[in-house]
């Protein structure tokens, strides 16, 4: 027989920190190497003011790829989902530097 256990609060925030690392940790690499290989020259304060920008904005939309991933395969952590997830930032990186 199975034994279940019921999910106590550190586990839900286990559980919620690891559904948002890796569209947390894509979002800000890919806006560090945005900034540091084809961002135009800046003091530091200006540097990271637009990679703390650029790095919300792609963690918002990893978030909503994340999310349909979840809702769509019915499973966290598919390869499909992270696929489409550095697509997905490296898309809006990829906008956001052109505005900039």
């Amino acid at each position: 027989m199975i034994n279940i256990k019921n999910m106590d609060f550190i586990d839900l925030i286990l559980h919620l920190a690891g559904f948002l690392a890796p569209a947390l940790f894509v979002a800000l690499v890919v806006a560090l190497a945005g900034g540091m290989l084809f961002g135009k020259r800046a003091s530091v304060r200006e540097f990271f003011r637009r990679w703390c920008r650029q790095g919300g904005v792609n963690f918002a939309v990893g978030l909503a790829v994340s999310l349909t991933g979840l809702f769509v395969t019915s499973a966290d952590g598919r390869m499909l989902t992270y696929a489409a997830l550095v697509v997905a930032v490296g898309t809006s990186q990829f906008v956001l530097s052109r505005k900039s």
